[in-house]
């Protein structure tokens, strides 16, 4: 009786045909449901970071790094969220990193005002994150990032391949 075993050690058959080619998935044909919901939660946290950016502002220094940095990352939420919505390669990513850089920076706010024994501004830190968070969950769904990934251009086949010659 032979086992099992001895059957599955046995080498599997290929065939001399190379396999058939896979297609790339073909594009949506319209605007995922998901992209203007992605992009108003980005509209959010820009308006989160300019929030941010004024309580951070010193009427004494005309332009501050704690003024600029969150001003440009509220540029780049806007244009991410102008870019998903247009379906640009990879907006997604960028909707996703600065949402991710503000949910960090508000659990570091919620953590330094929790362990000063501030609970309510805490909490109200912790439910700003409603902003990014839902940012980020709509951004990195596949039906996004379908939208905004780059066209891929079909290609020749390649000519250095060898071909088989007949005659």
């Amino acid at each position: 009786m032979a086992s099992s075993s001895s059957r599955s050690r046995a080498a599997a058959r290929r065939s001399p045909r190379a396999a058939p080619r896979q297609q790339p998935p073909t594009l949506p044909a319209g605007r995922p449901v998901l992209a203007p919901f992605a992009a108003v939660f980005g509209v959010l946290v820009a308006a989160e970071y300019l929030w941010l950016a004024w309580l951070l502002r010193d009427p004494e220094v005309a332009a501050s790094w704690s003024v600029v940095v969150p001003a440009v990352l509220a540029v780049l939420a806007l244009a991410g969220a102008v870019l998903v919505v247009l379906g640009c390669a990879r907006a997604w990513i960028l909707l996703a990193v600065v949402s991710v850089v503000l949910v960090l920076c508000l659990l570091g706010a919620a953590a330094l005002f929790g362990a000063l024994g501030l609970g309510a501004v805490a909490g109200q830190a912790l439910l700003l994150l409603v902003g990014p968070v839902g940012c980020l969950v709509l951004a990195v769904r596949r039906p996004v990032r379908d939208w905004t990934r780059p066209a891929r251009a079909t290609r020749a086949p390649e000519q250095g391949r060898r071909t088989q010659r007949t005659g």
